[in-house]
């Protein structure tokens, strides 16, 4: 790899001939193959853009020009290109982001890989620079997919507005989010997606040819540039897709352009460059490209992978069975027996484990594209017209649609079930992944229902009991795969016991109450086991609203910990903890869950030691607890 190894930084890409740009894409796929096989990651994405990612870099000068990633998790060749190299702990604590990571370069902007935001950051900062008198340049790379959220549409409309500023949007158009890309403004990409190659190329040499006569006229450059897009303009009429989308917005329109041909980039963005007012680049490339198993995998092109083995593509671990197979195995069988369970995905058909309801019940799953907000307030619609939809999203992703489960759901009291995979601490995917945000969000909504299981049993339990529900409910698991069953030793009313600890020596003492939220049970069982003293594991399992049941066990303990996998700020056991002043218990209490913080990536178990969310830290604050109740006694 001797061009790669010679590359320290954007500015070495100016010195490579076309010839050798080309030779350097196939190091780069070559070195995204052998190193994300090994760590896992963003693999499919990343080998789509390796000339897009070297046409921006050889064009643009990063970090002055402002190169904006939408979705970051496709920037792995932008990191390669600005110097990081080492991909030896991708993901893992010490070594580099799964995303931009201002921490890591100045060439990264936006850090959170939440899609659809890139056109906003991009028009605030392009406003920025006019109104200081800068004349760098901000592109902002945008997939198709993030065309179905709305908010991409809402920086377009304001973009458009104001024809000065030299602002870029490249439309990385492969057709794709994680599945295929859905919705009415996206088909209006279908016929360029269907020519072949060649007519991509000869027609383009037509609109360059034309480009280049216009360039030949007098005028000012702006008036050149103008001319020149016109003249691509009038080349592509009548065979390439009609741009109304973007003529009607008053943006100019370039493309398609073959997004694996360094040529026709460079020459596209060149001309994007100078034309000196927002203008639209069409780039079409192919998710995986360049990796036989990647192209061949029909479902994500290896979107996002583990460990695998770098010749046949296959896990080099094979996955264990996980929270979100459970769901799409029971969520089908819910399905078969009651007609109004509707599925709605948010351009996540796959991950959240709706593809087998999907393909048992075509039309009873509903992909609304990366947009939440519709999600939510089209599932309060049809719960109001007579059906229950689960609506099944990452955890992270919920907090983009917190009005609409609010307003829209909860005050109208809908029937819909909020599957939210990945809660909690997802860990290696970074700050922006982790689910730590939603029993915060939730506690705040009245009337709400949130379900937590524990275990394989108590997911399909509450997947159930919420379907019958007549009002909203949210149910949150975890990331990755199950372990076994915490059974229950005997039940409060609605509460679960896991454990009950009863000292023959010490007759009256009052227990310790260990409440955990899901899977947190399995610390706390852990600690109970450990410990010398009385105390009593128990699971709400239900954890809103708080129940009465809960409140009664508290009544009857010495002292309370709880544990959640969620914010401990304005959480579960803060809102339970406010519940008992309500009911006038008063007992000493410990909330251990995630501080108020972004963690940094680094694995699942590693962030729950730093958290102080460990046995050890149960044990440890059970033993303060009890440190506090004696001095009180003593000073008493």
């Amino acid at each position: 790899m001797e061009i790669l190894d010679s590359l320290n930084g954007p500015q070495d890409l100016r010195r490579l001939s076309e010839t050798e740009l080309v030779r350097l894409a196939g190091e780069i796929r070559r070195f995204l193959i052998t190193n994300v096989s090994k760590t896992g990651g963003h693999l499919g994405p990343n080998l789509g853009v390796v000339e897009l990612t070297i046409a921006l870099h050889r064009v643009f000068d990063s970090p002055a020009d402002k190169l904006i990633f939408d979705t970051g998790h496709q920037a792995y060749v932008h990191k390669i290109l600005t110097g990081r190299k080492d991909f030896t702990r991708l993901r893992r604590s010490g070594g580099l982001s799964g995303y931009p990571s201002r921490a890591e370069s100045e060439h990264d902007i936006v850090e959170n890989s939440h899609a659809t935001t890139a056109l906003s950051w991009a028009d605030g900062i392009s406003r920025g620079f006019l109104l200081s008198g800068r004349k760098d340049r901000v592109v902002a790379v945008i997939g198709d997919g993030a065309l179905t959220g709305g908010m991409a549409w809402e920086a377009l409309n304001n973009i458009a507005e104001d024809a000065k500023r030299p602002l870029i949007i490249v439309l990385n158009d492969n057709g794709r989010s994680y599945a295929p890309t859905v919705g009415g403004f996206i088909r209006r990409f279908d016929a360029v997606r269907k020519l072949d190659g060649l007519r991509v190329n000869r027609r383009y040499e037509d609109m360059l040819d034309w480009g280049k006569r216009a360039l030949k006229g007098a005028g000012t450059p702006g008036q050149l540039a103008y001319e020149t897009l016109h003249g691509l303009k009038r080349g592509m009429k009548g065979v390439f897709f009609d741009a109304g989308i973007f003529d009607s917005l008053g943006l100019k329109y370039l493309g398609p352009v073959n997004g694996h041909d360094l040529p026709q980039l460079l020459e596209a963005l060149e001309m994007a460059k100078n034309f000196g007012a927002p203008v639209v680049v069409h780039v079409i490339t192919e998710k995986g490209r360049g990796y036989k198993p990647a192209e061949l995998n029909t479902d994500d092109h290896f979107h996002a992978v583990g460990a695998i083995h770098p010749e046949t593509g296959l896990p080099l671990v094979p996955s264990r069975f996980g929270w979100t197979k459970i769901f799409a195995d029971e969520i089908t069988k819910i399905a078969a027996k009651n007609p109004k369970i509707i599925g709605i995905t948010a351009a996540m058909m796959l991950p959240v484990g709706l593809g087998p309801l999907q393909k048992k019940y075509p039309q009873r799953v509903i992909d609304t594209g990366i947009a939440e907000q519709h999600a939510l307030t089209m599932a309060a619609g049809l719960a109001n017209s007579g059906f229950h939809p689960v609506v099944a999203l990452y955890a992270t992703f919920m907090n983009r649609a917190f009005d609409q489960l609010l307003m829209d759901v909860a005050l109208h009291r809908e029937p819909v079930t909020v599957c939210l995979d990945r809660s909690g601490i997802t860990g290696d995917d970074g700050p922006s992944h982790n689910g730590m945000w939603d029993i915060s969000l939730a506690a705040m909504i009245p009337g709400l229902a949130v379900g937590v299981p524990r275990d394989e049993i108590r997911m399909r339990a509450i997947l159930n009991t919420a379907a019958e529900m007549d009002g909203p409910n949210l149910i949150r698991y975890p990331k990755g795969g199950v372990s076994g069953e915490i059974p229950a030793v005997e039940h409060r009313g609605t509460v679960d016991i896991l454990f009950r600890r009863r000292e023959s020596g010490e007759n009256g003492k009052k227990p310790v109450l260990l409440v955990g939220v899901g899977v947190m049970n399995g610390i706390l069982t852990q600690a109970a086991q450990s410990m010398d003293t009385e105390c009593v594991v128990a699971d709400p399992k239900w954890i809103f609203p708080i129940s009465d049941d809960l409140v009664s066990l508290a009544k009857e303990s010495r002292a309370l910990v709880v544990l959640e996998d969620g914010l401990v700020n304005g959480g579960f056991g803060a809102e339970l903890n406010l519940t008992l002043q309500q009911h006038d218990v008063q007992i000493p209490t410990k909330l251990l869950g995630i501080a108020k913080q972004f963690p940094h990536h680094d694995t699942r178990s590693h962030i729950l030691q730093k958290m102080g969310m460990t046995a050890a830290d149960v044990c440890a604050a059970v033993r303060a607890l009890d440190g506090q109740s004696k001095a009180g006694e003593e000073r008493g």
